[in-house]
């Protein structure tokens, strides 16, 4: 079985930041992508920051020069730098996983989701 699991989320004052972590366990063969979306309020569940097969990055127009997405030493953990928050970020952020387990089965793993509220 494979499990996704993040930490991370809190409460911060704007123009502050927050690092998310997300690490992946499992019969994991290969992982092709490892990535965060979010979900605020009210609003449909978009993709944040992306990363593929450990080396192409793409972030969502919303956050780029803001957050970093990178992988851990540890090949199944993936990490979101956030910085200079804002309100608009307020979010429950979901990593998830584009894998292939060692019976060669495609799977997307979702984490549970960690809150991120950027308020004064």
């Amino acid at each position: 079985q494979v499990q996704v699991v993040e930490s991370g989320g809190g409460l911060v004052q704007p123009g502050g930041s927050l690092r998310l972590s997300c690490a992946a366990s499992g019969s994991i063969r290969s992982m092709y992508v490892m990535g965060w979306y979010r979900q605020g309020p009210g609003k449909q569940r978009e993709l944040v920051a992306r990363i593929t097969n450990g080396i192409t990055t793409d972030y969502a127009d919303s956050v780029k020069g803001r957050f970093t997405i990178s992988r851990g030493n540890a090949k199944n953990t993936v990490y979101l730098q956030m910085n200079s928050l804002k309100p608009e970020d307020t979010a429950i952020y979901y990593c998830y996983t584009e894998s292939e387990t060692y019976t060669y089965r495609q799977l997307t793993i979702w984490g549970q989701g960690t809150q991120v509220t950027v308020s004064s």
